[in-house]
């Protein structure tokens, strides 16, 4: 049967996704959805876009946008704003290109302008950081849709009742958080953790580092 199986913040480590899919094996049929922040803080930007290029002729590959995506794109046309992402990742992304914009192929370029804001679903939809519970997924404001972490203050269920899946808040301790109407798989694989890939229908979790360690488990419990 297709899967839809949804992979959390990359962060430019490479040597993680490369295990992941190895293990996930994806099939032609199969649905990918990562939830934005490919790129910058980890090791190899340009080698997990390389990757991810290579996987759309593997699989239906369903790339979201980030909020790294986003600073990277203003820091390109933008003097100012290039030294903002370079302070908040970005130098690790230029690294990866040899330290030179020049460098970076239109390939990788547009790959990143062509992610989405959101994908959805039967039972799921998809998106970058957080959402705002009363509004459909195409009025979702920005600040919301990349830059809006989920801490204390827990969104409500979404009124379309489909459950979320989240990246962008960093679970430091490598766990999967399950709110039940949203899952939050950011477990901060550049901060020596896990990068986790969620088969959303079945609730089977793949995780792997940057040591090229695997491990496989099932989805946690729901917070009460």
């Amino acid at each position: 049967m297709a899967r839809t199986i949804a992979i959390g913040d990359i962060h430019g480590c490479d040597t993680a996704l490369a295990v992941l899919l190895k293990a996930i094996a994806p099939a032609r049929q199969d649905t990918l959805v990562t939830l934005g922040d490919v790129i910058d803080r980890g090791p190899n930007s340009a080698g997990v876009l390389e990757l991810l290029l290579d996987l759309m002729s593997r699989c239906r590959l369903v790339p979201l946008i980030g909020n790294h995506e986003l600073m990277m794109f203003s820091g390109l046309n933008n003097r100012r704003e290039f030294d903002f992402w370079l302070q908040h990742g970005g130098s690790a992304t230029m690294q990866s290109y040899g330290g030179d914009v020049r460098n970076i192929p239109q390939s990788h370029m547009s790959f990143l302008g062509h992610c989405l804001r959101h994908f959805e679903s039967a039972n799921h939809f998809f998106v970058h950081a957080n959402y705002d519970w009363r509004l459909p997924y195409d009025q979702q404001l920005d600040d919301v849709l990349f830059w809006q972490h989920i801490f204390e203050e827990v969104p409500p269920p979404h009124v379309s009742g489909k459950t979320a899946i989240i990246g962008h808040t960093p679970q430091n301790d490598g766990t999967v958080r399950n709110l039940g109407h949203a899952i939050i798989i950011d477990t901060g694989c550049y901060g020596e953790q896990w990068l986790t890939a969620l088969d959303v229908e079945t609730g089977h979790l793949w995780q792997s580092n940057n040591r090229g360690q695997l491990r496989e488990l099932d989805l946690p419990d729901a917070e009460a």
